[in-house]
């Protein structure tokens, strides 16, 4: 076996500074660093441009040059995406072309001759017929979807897959399981993943896991011990996704729609971006209505006007995908999210050059009923029902009750592990990062209890 590990890292293009700042320093800095101390470590990474520039606008160009210098000495490649991290299913063909060509622009001109990718990643893993046409047509090689698009019951991992039609294009499918299990911390460190992977390990086939790459040590505290285990050990060797084709045997496919999200409700009711785009979330209508009048309003006001350009800039950060997610309540919720989304959309329509009173009053009454749905929503416990019925079964979706027997004493070196950090925290006074490690000690603790009762 071989793991292909695929980190996404992201921030939204207003994100603060003092968070910026936690996440670099929790976890990318912590990430590069292994990879730098790991001689035979290789990792496939996505970088989304909006993110890029905060790096470098708030001071953070290490992580940019050790991006570029991972990738020079061939332990590291990166994908292309969207720019502002938008959800490329639900915009115009010339909308996702443009989020596409501004990512590889804006890192191009960071990461100069160091960013050649060849393979794609949707923003939220969102894969549909479209996106991946678009992809394929300007010049990618691969474009990568979780294996709830595969179209059967699971992917053969001893095989690569190509997209019916589009010729030598290739989509690899994330392996949903073992990554949930990753990003849920129930393998905290690498003896536990190699336990969990079992005979697996003896078969010629590849792990692919795909997550959030604020998964290492910024969400989960430690668990960025996982990949220096791996990294050091020579158990599980590693890949980039793009050296998998010449391992491995291909097969023609034909995938559906899907995200790294979908679960079983949705599943059943046969609506693949629910968390996104719900036809029964009110809210989410009301969102897509003004995102199609604010790209409408741009499309039709004219580049030599005073103002358009402004406008422009503004819709193109206006597209993220963040808002929808977090007006799904499935099991996320965020007013402040949604309204900031709904407020630069409506702005958006607003400073377009040429716009009538039409539009304008249009937008500004969508805004409205956007964020005062959204306070009924909380007012009435809306949310809070929405939340109790999605939260239980992504709880499910994560947790594995089968999980290997783990000695104690793996435990115990997590544990301190994470004991060092947190005391590094309590020193210079970043509390609250302490008391993070403290609940998950705790946690560990309580596994490791139940693991020596078995004994």
């Amino acid at each position: 076996m071989i793991w292909a590990n695929f980190l996404h890292i992201y921030q939204p293009a207003n994100q603060t500074k003092k968070i910026l700042t936690n996440v670099a320093n929790q976890s990318y800095r912590k990430i590069l660093a292994i990879l730098k101390e790991s001689p035979k470590a290789k990792l496939t990474l996505n970088i989304n441009a909006c993110l890029t520039e905060l790096l470098v606008k708030n001071g953070f160009e290490d992580v940019i040059f050790d991006i570029k210098d991972l990738i020079k000495a061939g332990k590291l490649e990166l994908t292309e995406s969207a720019k502002f991290h938008a959800f490329l299913p639900k915009l115009p063909e010339d909308e996702v072309i443009r989020q596409i060509k501004l990512n590889h622009e804006t890192n191009k001109k960071y990461f100069g001759e160091t960013y050649n990718p060849k393979g794609f990643f949707p923003p939220e893993m969102a894969y549909n017929p479209k996106v991946a046409k678009i992809v394929h047509d300007l010049g990618y090689e691969w474009i990568l979807a979780d294996e709830a698009s595969f179209p059967g019951e699971d992917p053969d991992y001893s095989k690569i897959y190509k997209i019916k039609g589009l010729g030598d294009f290739k989509i690899f499918f994330r392996e949903r399981e073992t990554s949930f299990k990753i990003l849920s911390a129930q393998l905290a460190s690498g003896p536990i993943l190699i336990s969990d992977l079992g005979d697996r390990l003896k078969k010629h086939e590849y792990l692919l896991t795909a997550m959030d790459g604020e998964t290492f040590g910024h969400h989960r505290p430690g668990l960025e011990k996982l990949l220096f285990d791996i990294y050091q050990s020579a158990e599980l060797p590693t890949c980039t996704i793009s050296e998998l084709p010449n391992l491995f045997q291909e097969e023609v496919c034909e995938p559906v729609q899907a995200t790294w999200t979908l679960m079983h409700k949705d599943l059943a009711r046969n609506v693949p971006f629910s968390r996104w785009d719900d036809p029964k979330n009110k809210i989410h209508q009301l969102q897509w209505k003004l995102t199609n009048l604010a790209i409408k309003t741009v499309h039709s006001s004219k580049p030599e006007k005073k103002g358009f350009q402004k406008a422009r800039d503004l819709l193109d950060r206006a597209l993220h995908s963040d808002q929808y997610w977090w007006a799904s309540a499935k099991p996320w919720w965020s007013l402040e999210m949604l309204e900031k989304g709904a407020k630069e959309l409506m702005e958006t329509v607003l400073i377009s050059p040429g716009v009538s009173k039409k539009a304008k009053e249009e937008a500004e009454d969508l805004y409205k009923r956007i964020v005062f749905l959204a306070l009924d929503w909380q007012r009435y416990g809306i949310v809070e029902d929405l939340v109790k019925e999605h939260y239980d079964e992504e709880i499910a979706l994560r947790l594995d009750t089968t999980a290997p027997y783990v000695p104690p004493e793996e435990f115990d070196k997590i544990i301190a592990h994470l004991k060092k950090q947190e005391l590094e925290s309590a020193q210079i006074e970043e509390y609250e990062r302490a008391a993070q490690f403290r609940d998950r000690i705790n946690e560990l603790k309580a596994k490791r209890d139940e693991a020596t009762k078995k004994i």
